[in-house]
């Protein structure tokens, strides 16, 4: 079973508590101070490359569930 790091434990709650968002709503969700978009960014590409989240995109846009 694959581990999560803290960065990805940080984004599954957020995650867990919208449902689904897309990467600005997920950025948003973040408490002070937040961290780059670039960098929540790399973590959800990390995390769909592991499988536990998935997205449905949108012309540019992708929502994540």
């Amino acid at each position: 079973m694959q581990e999560l790091t803290k960065a990805e434990e940080q984004i599954m709650s957020i995650l867990w508590k919208l449902n689904k968002g897309f990467l600005k709503d997920i950025v948003e969700a973040f408490p002070e101070p937040k961290p780059a978009t670039t960098t929540v960014s790399t973590v959800i590409r990390v995390l769909v490359k592991k499988g536990f989240i998935d997205f449905k995109s949108y012309s540019k846009v992708n929502d994540y569930f």
